[in-house]
């Protein structure tokens, strides 16, 4: 009887990514997934530790699966909280069996091609690591699927932990990339990594070659959409290839739009050069759709600088806004910087902010109402056109005999919150036939 396995990813699309290489090797050592924690031998919990709050979601949910898990099953820690913490982490928490950092073996057991037998981890020794940025993965279970073009990263933001424990950037090759991509069959893929548009650029040396792969993975799949843009790197040259793939999708990674503060986050940029860059895309193209992140309680943010943020984003009119609250992480440049905006303070400031992007947000959907464009339908009554990433914006609601996987043509018919509805006005069918 095959052994089974629970998989649960928690954090960034690219964990996810992560994920999909752990259940490939997996079902190379014959293990298949359960229908439920409570049906599986092996419990796998890919963390995530960006900042504090994703490492408490991450252990409640090992907490959690524990306390769901039958008697006998394995439960190891993975993922990002797991290489950063090491072994130390089954400290307290005795529910962990085992902690495997970035691409450690999982389990006990011949591959089913018979190469070697993997080494069990348990928290008492090291282990041999796989490659885990260029391990085979399985077909994409959705009509989408995320792609990781690179691991790590070589900028230093002061807030951000990520290059201490993901270690500098390292890109894959395009012909490694464009034959997963073939492989998923997906219709569409969203490339990911740390900082996308340095793909190629590792190390300060080389070329940026973001854009003859982004043209490539154009030939393999209908739409291709790019996640987290360092804002400096959004090139005139880039810019006409994201047009040019039928997705006009921009996630830039601003953070926030005070000069003083972004220099003292030790990032580029400003509000003032942000909003122009943004209107020129506009001008281009008008239905083009903005998302981005920003910090709020940095060690010195003033009024000025909030207020600043606030005049930012009004201008700017961005579909998609995420927020967070500064977390100080052990060995940033941040940790112990003076300037601590008090807890109190940073509430308010997200809660007038997080006002204000959301009314944006949604005046933007309300303005969409009459409207045609294409959708792809991700599964029956949910679809997503450019304007929408998976899992991260809202949806568009669709007739649910309209098939998973298909493009259609549709009018935008009513708006409730982030989320759309809408109906077809031509047949279903490819992407050639929607005019794509």
């Amino acid at each position: 009887m095959a052994r089974r396995y629970w998989l649960e990813t928690l954090g960034c699309p690219k964990n996810q990514v992560d994920s999909d290489k752990i259940a490939g090797g997996l079902a190379e050592q014959g293990y298949r997934p359960a229908a439920e924690v409570a049906e599986a031998d092996l419990v796998v919990v890919n963390t995530c530790a960006f900042i504090d709050e994703a490492r408490r979601e991450s252990l409640e949910t090992v907490e959690g699966l524990a306390a769901q898990r039958r008697p006998g099953a394995r439960l190891v820690v993975t993922g990002c909280l797991a290489e950063r913490a090491g072994s130390g982490l089954r400290q307290g928490h005795p529910e962990i069996d085992a902690v495997a950092g970035f691409g450690e073996p999982l389990a006990l057991g011949p591959t089913r091609r018979g190469r070697r037998r993997s080494l069990e981890v348990s928290g008492s020794g090291p282990a041999p690591r796989m490659d885990l940025l260029n391990m085979p993965r399985p077909p994409a279970a959705a009509p989408w699927a995320y792609v990781k073009i690179a691991e790590g990263c070589d900028r230093r933001c002061g807030y951000c932990a990520i290059p201490s424990f993901r270690g500098p950037q390292r890109s894959r090759s395009p012909e490694a990339i464009l034959a997963e991509i073939e492989a998923l069959g997906a219709s569409e893929v969203v490339l990911v990594a740390q900082d996308l548009a340095s793909y190629g650029r590792d190390g300060g040396r080389g070329e940026r070659r973001l854009v003859p792969l982004l043209e490539a993975a154009r030939e393999l799949a209908q739409w291709v959409r790019l996640l987290y843009l360092y804002p400096s790197d959004l090139t005139d040259e880039l810019i006409s290839a994201i047009l040019a793939t039928g997705v006009p999708y921009f996630d830039l990674s601003l953070q926030h739009a005070s000069r003083p503060l972004l220099r003292r986050m030790r990032r580029w940029g400003d509000g003032e050069r942000f909003a122009a860059r943004i209107a020129e895309i506009r001008r281009e193209a008008p239905h083009a759709a903005f998302r981005s992140n920003f910090i709020v309680g940095y060690p010195g943010e003033t009024e000025e600088d909030h207020d600043e943020l606030l005049a930012f984003v009004s201008e700017a009119q961005l579909d998609w806004v995420g927020i967070f609250a500064y977390s100080e992480e052990q060995g940033t440049y941040s940790e112990g910087l003076d300037g601590r905006v008090p807890e109190p303070l940073v509430a308010e400031r997200m809660a007038e902010l997080r006002e204000v992007c959301d009314e944006i947000t949604e005046r933007c959907r309300r303005d969409l109402v009459g409207s045609t464009t294409i959708v792809l339908v991700d599964r029956p009554g949910r679809a997503r056109s450019h304007r929408e990433a998976p899992e991260i914006d809202g949806l568009v609601e669709v007739p649910d005999d309209l098939a998973p996987g298909s493009f259609a043509d549709v009018e935008i018919v009513g708006a409730a919150g982030v989320d759309l509805a809408a109906l077809p006005v031509v047949p279903v069918g490819t992407a050639a036939e929607a005019g794509l």
